[in-house]
């Protein structure tokens, strides 16, 4: 008998799906994309059940308007992967699956390639090519990229290339564009091009061998040093998968690590590698998706969100530096990359590699159970030498601009040895803080509990927490007196410093103040590499995965605040990020060395890192997690909640821990804690409370979520506060 009905999943924030009439004429598929009318507008959604029985009467249910796909949008593995996050991570499935969609197809797009804007140099192109363009530098660059053929727009931009230079050519009459649907074109026979490449030492060849060597899923931690050749290990993994006619997917943490990451492995394999992020177009990013669907591309790298691409036969994944804070989702659908790719690759039955110097404790953990397989790699690639750490105690020392004496000779030591120096703080803007000299007022935002910080380059003060923003003041608004002083030190303010004391060097700045524009880290970075600046000046961004031969000395300058954060994963944070900087110096065959500024030299965590190694530490920290019952020995949820009373938030989550607490299921092993106001009380004129779950196992936890849920949104209070949760959270603020 044919169905009449079809259950639809919305992209609404209700827990439930709803049903449709089934219109003789048309056929729906579960999987499949349908146009359905929802209140007064028509909304896209996903069909999850075709059946004849509803709870509503036939007279009660609207019929279903379009069908706009002929087959499922996701494989069946990846299908029950996206219903599986939906349950794990408590969040609705009609709105989980639209996050899982490219928005072209959110939109009701075709899931089809759609045209690609190239561009190519007509005769009169040709000929001037022949004739210079002076001083036309960026117009010069362009040209020589279209001599040998048609190059796509997208393409043009990842070389720096901006659309302003292709206008004023077009306009000239030198270049045109064409629009072109992409050519699916079988894969080259021999995958891997001519390159020089580096001999394997023996580590590197055992892991490669035990990694390939397996049959099905396998989840293995790849632990190396900084240096020790992690990105070839991956090249070699990817090698046998491609040439066995199979896709790799390589996820890492953030956009700014991705083009020396794409230039290696276009370099390395002859199949097309496609790259997805969010800085791409509604366009570029339906085609990248489905060029991994329809197995056109033979390599699939991006942040989080590609993981949840379909692929035609994906063989392997690998995570880099899968540690990152940016893996979880902080938002909407509050998954973790790293945890879910694990799923997926035991769905497809497929190994995974993970790869860090400093894992995750969660993930170390696992390895260490003997729940993941453990790869080491102690030894940096090629010559490059350990670096030599040390501990500067600054205090009782003057301080200018969070540089002290020692430091500032040590850096001219290094400068004149024609070597890089790179500092690390991670505190942009000119000063944290605006004070007033004469009663201590300080300028703080309206709607956030958090100080403005100044911004010298705009003359602006601005909230880091809601983005609000304000020409300088320069009157006390508590006294009235003009006496305004900066407090603290900026990334701004130590750049403008470091002009005045090393005025024969040239120094750069790389934060998001100064990336904002497209193409700018890019260029930033290669401008490095050519030694252009001498003096490296970085928050977080410049921490990760950069090479940068020259970089003979690091000082991370302030970083004492992470010693005695209220977040318990504030000190694994630090381990984590000084180990990278770190991993920054000495990459060559220079000797590198690294300096660390703190008040507090004597603190264990600090003396752990300088005197061991990460893996020591590491040890360290899950004793005391284990002692503390913190994760990963136990299980977290956060409740998150936000109104424009305070009262209100905390008598809701107060509601929500006694329904827990009388819940049939809450047991011994079970604990909440709070409700507390969260650490930064009010953001964007909203008063924010936290409440914790834990719980000992993560089916209790499941169990536990599925069947309070609706009870809390029972709470007749639940409908006036915003209200979320967050499962094994990892920012606590």
């Amino acid at each position: 008998m044919r169905p009449t009905i079809a259950r639809v999943a919305l992209p609404v924030p209700l827990d439930k799906q709803f049903d449709y009439l089934i219109p003789n004429h048309l056929f729906p598929i579960i999987g499949g994309r349908v146009s359905v009318p929802f209140g007064r507008q028509s909304l896209i959604g996903i069909v999850t059940e075709l059946t004849n029985h509803s709870s509503f009467s036939e007279s009660q249910l609207k019929p279903i308007k379009q069908i706009l796909d002929q087959q499922p949008v996701w494989p069946e593995p990846l299908y029950q992967l996206l219903k599986w996050c939906s349950q794990f991570y408590q969040y609705p499935l009609g709105e989980t699956l639209a996050n899982a969609m490219p928005s072209a197809l959110r939109k009701g797009k075709a899931a089809d390639f759609s045209s690609l804007v190239e561009w190519q140099l007509t005769e009169q192109g040709k000929n001037q090519l022949m004739q210079g363009f002076g001083r036309a530098v960026k117009q010069e660059q362009a040209m020589r990229a279209l001599q040998y053929g048609a190059v796509s727009h997208q393409q043009l931009l990842e070389q720096e290339i901006g659309g302003s230079v292709l206008k004023t050519l077009h306009e000239k009459g030198w270049v045109e564009s064409i629009e072109k649907k992409p050519t699916i074109k079988p894969w080259p026979r021999d995958i891997e091009a001519e390159v020089d490449k580096p001999k394997l030492n023996q580590e590197q060849a055992v892991a490669i061998a035990t990694v390939n060597s397996a049959d099905g899923f396998g989840c293995y931690l790849l632990e190396g040093v900084t240096g020790s050749g992690k990105t070839e290990v991956y090249l070699n993994l990817i090698k046998p998968i491609l040439e066995a006619g199979k896709q790799a997917l390589v996820l890492v943490p953030e956009i700014g690590l991705t083009p020396q990451t794409i230039n290696r492995f276009r370099k390395r394999f002859n199949v097309p590698v496609e790259v997805v992020h969010s800085g791409l177009n509604d366009t570029e990013r339906l085609n990248a998706w489905l060029s991994a669907r329809d197995k056109v591309a033979g390599i699939v790298i991006g942040t989080r969100s590609a993981l949840l691409t379909p692929f035609a036969d994906l063989g392997i994944i690998i995570v880099d530096e899968e540690h990152d804070a940016s893996y979880k989702q902080q938002d909407s659908l509050r998954y973790h990359a790293r945890d879910v790719a694990v799923m997926r690759a035991n769905k497809d039955q497929i190994p995974i590699v993970l790869g860090s110097a400093t894992p995750a404790l969660e993930t170390l953990h696992n390895a260490l159970s003997g729940k993941y397989h453990h790869l080491e790699l102690t030894q940096r690639a090629g010559n490059a030498k350990p670096t030599i750490n040390k501990v500067l105690d600054v205090k009782g020392l003057y301080l200018e601009c969070g540089l002290s004496a020692p430091l500032i000779a040590e850096m001219r030591k290094h400068l004149l040895a024609g070597n890089q120096v790179m500092l690390f703080l991670n505190r942009r803007g000119f000063s944290p803080a605006l004070m007033c000299h004469e009663c201590g007022w300080i300028a703080e935002c309206k709607r956030c509990d958090a100080y403005y910080t100044y911004h010298q380059y705009s003359n602006e003060i601005r909230c880091h927490h809601c983005g609000s923003q304000q020409p300088i003041i320069h009157q006390c608004q508590g006294c009235g007196s003009t006496n305004l002083v900066t407090v603290g030190v900026g990334t701004e303010q130590l750049e403008a410093q470091l002009g005045q004391l090393f005025p024969d060097y040239k120094t750069i700045r790389i934060d998001r103040d100064s990336t904002r524009r497209k193409g700018s880290l890019e260029s930033a970075l290669l401008a490095i590499r050519k030694g252009e600046y001498q003096i490296l000046i970085g928050t977080q961004m410049l921490a990760k995965g950069h090479h940068f031969p020259d970089v003979t000395l690091v000082a991370l300058l302030d970083v004492d605040g992470s010693l005695y954060s209220s977040d318990f994963r504030a000190s694994e944070r630090l381990a984590q990020l000084f180990i990278q900087v770190a991993g920054r110096a000495g990459r060559a065959s220079k000797q590198g060395e690294v300096v660390l500024q703190t008040h507090h030299p004597e603190h264990t965590l600090l003396q752990a890192l300088l005197n061991h190694s990460y893996h020591h530490f590491a040890q360290t920290a899950l004793q005391e997690r284990k002692m503390a019952m913190l994760p990963p020995f136990t299980y977290l949820t956060l409740f998150r909640a936000e109104a424009n009373s305070s009262d209100l938030v905390e008598d809701f989550l107060r509601q929500v821990r006694y329904t827990l607490e009388a819940h049939p299921l809450f047991d011994e092993y079970c604990q909440v804690l709070g409700p507390t106001p969260a650490p930064l009380a009010k953001k964007a004129g909203k008063y924010r409370w936290h409440l914790l779950l834990q719980t000992q196992t993560r089916p209790l936890m499941q169990r536990l979520l599925m069947s309070a849920k609706p009870a809390i949104d029972l709470l007749p209070i639940s409908k006036k506060v915003r209200w979320s949760l967050d499962i094994e959270p990892q920012d606590l603020s």
